[in-house]
């Protein structure tokens, strides 16, 4: 009897203990949607960064702009930190930047390391899109390897466009830009892109990967070059639609990048 007697005081307390927990349930599954909530806008509107990786790590970084970053201001977009710039130039066969010669132009009054990229069309021959990048974009002095963007757009990611035919017109392109700037262009991809179209074949060029969640890995095990970390920085410096602008490191020391690519004389 004394035993039954401590179960049944035991399992008395034991209910408004139960009832206590169940009710906080609620009350903690809200907190925790609000907090991933909170966490999502903070991320969005790029207060909180992803990725920040350390300048002790990666010393050498800077920006990736289009048209969508407006009229620049380069005088004051290079004072901030940065050490190179991307501008694209050119997609597809016939497409230019309405921003371009404009960037590239005032761009070369910085002290900054510039390059021009070409946004890979899969709907275009490889050569007529060579030919585009070509005409619109001047070789100059101490400029960064030409960049070859190999992602999707539209449906493309739907529906994925053929390896081989991809490959195909990615080569055409990719000797035609060899040949002209004498170097070899950079690939841009991101991680399914990569995988899909570049991995375990062009070896010998160097990899610029997206990776704006967490640090890059290469499916194939290769090591990466130039690193998109996020989507999401504020700089001052432009007025375009969008507020943000891309930001990028190189994979080495200062030096190293003084030296990257095989600058013009």
């Amino acid at each position: 009897m004394c035993c039954d007697l401590v179960t049944q005081m035991a399992s008395s307390r034991g209910e408004p203990m139960k009832k206590r927990l169940k009710a906080l349930i609620p009350i903690v599954a809200a907190a925790l949607f609000v907090a991933l909530v909170v966490l999502g806008v903070l991320v969005w509107r790029g207060i909180l960064l992803l990725n920040n990786p350390s300048q002790d790590e990666y010393p050498v970084r800077g920006v990736d702009v289009s048209s969508y970053q407006g009229e620049i201001d380069w005088e004051t977009l290079s004072s901030q930190g940065i050490q190179f710039a991307f501008i694209k130039a050119t997609e597809g066969s016939s497409y230019v930047d309405p921003y371009f010669s404009t960037n590239y132009q005032k761009a070369q009054t910085t002290s900054l390391r510039i390059g021009a990229y070409h946004f890979f069309s899969y709907d275009s021959p490889g050569l007529s899109q060579a030919q585009n990048f070509i005409f619109n974009v001047p070789a100059i002095p101490n400029m960064l390897p030409p960049v070859v963007d190999v992602e999707f757009y539209g449906d493309k990611e739907e529906n994925l466009p053929d390896a081989t035919e991809t490959q195909a017109q990615l080569d055409d392109l990719l000797s035609g830009l060899e040949n002209h700037y004498g170097v070899k262009p950079i690939l841009y991809a991101t991680e399914k892109s990569y995988s899909l179209y570049l991995a375990n074949r062009y070896d010998s060029y160097d990899i610029w990967i997206r990776n704006v969640i967490t640090s890059p890995t290469l499916s194939d095990g290769r090591d990466w070059t130039f690193w998109q970390y996020t989507n999401r920085e504020r700089l001052d410096g432009y007025d375009g639609k969008e507020e943000f602008i891309d930001m990028n490191v190189f994979y080495g020391t200062w030096d190293q990048f003084l030296h990257y690519g095989m600058p013009l004389e």
